[in-house]
């Protein structure tokens, strides 16, 4: 039977685990199960949500006994570092068999293992064993080969790699296993995050050369990897377009775009006399149909304040509640904070970088090529036949 590698749903961070080993051990694994119940049965209603942000309040009035020792435990352990509302995850972890980190002795008495008992020493083997067990290395070694990467960038891969070796396959459980496993990351300062981006440190760097085996070569890897590169040299063509096509056929360009997100009567207004605006659109906006402009501008330097007063100023010409500035360059500092005074009309911002993701996500000035077929075993087909 194949022995699948991402097995843990929501996966903690280690530190939590640690602190979770540290407080329930000494109890039976019944008793910290029941505890983790107590809790979820507590689940509160839309129109009376329940407040989990203050343990040192809620344990107290919402649980009793040995609930309430236990929660306590853990949330005193490691200096407040897991809420006790969070607890599952570390519990599942714990109590995977081919994790060896907690057992039951005898008399009934969750403790750690010796090999437990190295994870709680940071010992390097059990810790790189894990990570090999739970996609570590490979989302490393997906952060190691670019320079920074959002989520979305990470996801093809990371999806591929799954279906070779984890039971998850529906969109949610990709994106949310990718996503814990770099918080992971993240509280071990093996990667950065920056913005909505990410970037392997120095330190994962490290890590992973020490962690990673000599491989084969993996032509799936390379496909994909030479498919990015190929993709990379388009946006960079696209924006290198944008950046020096004529102004006015920018604005068109703009319009396109606008019409491509669902915008409706969309029009580019005349050279002169559009009292700073460029395009003007339509969009439903729940039962209300706005109207909102646009002002464009294709230059490399940084926009300032007075651009974002002079639409605001427009909006009136226009009949129109809200508009949008769009630029080939960059946004001053103090734009964004301008861009939502309060009590103004909202502007929305869009820079360079934006810009081309949004041309990219709408078709705008790009074509998609299913050229490229790529055939996967469906492994879990496989084993689910031998267990019938």
């Amino acid at each position: 039977m194949k022995k699948y590698k991402v097995i843990t749903p929501l996966f903690p961070t280690y530190a939590q685990v640690k602190a979770m080993m540290k407080a329930v051990s000494g109890y039976s694994l019944k008793a910290v199960r029941n505890m983790i119940t107590a809790i979820h049965e507590q689940t509160g209603t839309p129109q009376k949500p329940v407040d989990w942000s203050e343990p040192d309040l809620w344990i107290s009035e919402r649980l009793t006994g040995e609930d309430a020792e236990i929660a306590h435990r853990i949330w005193d352990t490691d200096n407040h570092i897991l809420n006790p509302r969070h607890s599952y995850g570390c519990y599942l972890f714990l109590n995977y068999p081919q994790f060896e980190l907690m057992e039951s002795t005898p008399d009934d008495v969750w403790q750690p293992t010796s090999r437990g008992q190295q994870f709680l020493q940071d010992d390097e083997k059990t810790l790189r064993s894990l990570d090999d067990q739970e996609g570590i290395l490979q989302l490393l070694e997906l952060l190691a080969g670019r320079e920074m990467s959002r989520r979305a960038d990470l996801l093809p891969e990371w999806q591929a790699f799954l279906h070779q070796h984890s039971k998850f396959a529906s969109a949610s459980s990709v994106k949310s296993t990718l996503y814990s496993r770099l918080y992971n990351l993240i509280d071990r300062d093996m990667v950065n995050r920056e913005g909505m981006s990410y970037r392997i440190t120095d330190a994962g760097r490290a890590w992973l050369g020490k962690a990673l085996p000599a491989r084969k070569s993996d032509p799936r890897k390379e496909l994909l990897e030479a498919v990015k590169r190929y993709n990379e040299q388009q946006k960079e063509l696209l924006r290198e377009q944008i950046s020096t096509m004529n102004p006015y056929k920018f604005e068109h360009l703009v319009g396109q775009l606008l019409e491509a997100m669902g915008y409706e009567q969309v029009e580019v207004t005349k050279a002169s006399g559009d009292k700073g605006v460029d395009v003007i659109g339509q969009v439903q906006v729940g039962i209300t149909t706005i109207t909102e402009v646009v002002q464009v501008k294709r230059m490399q330097n940084t926009i300032t304040r007075p651009y974002i007063d002079q639409l605001r100023g427009a909006l009136p010409y226009h009949k129109a509640i809200r508009g949008t500035l769009i630029t080939t360059g960059k946004f001053a500092a103090k734009c964004a904070e301008a861009a939502l005074f309060p009590g103004a009309a909202p502007i929305t911002l869009i820079d360079g970088d934006r810009l081309l993701e949004l041309l990219i996500e709408n078709n705008v000035g790009i074509r998609r090529s299913n050229a490229v077929e790529l055939l996967d075993v469906d492994l879990q087909l496989f084993d689910e036949l031998e267990m019938e």
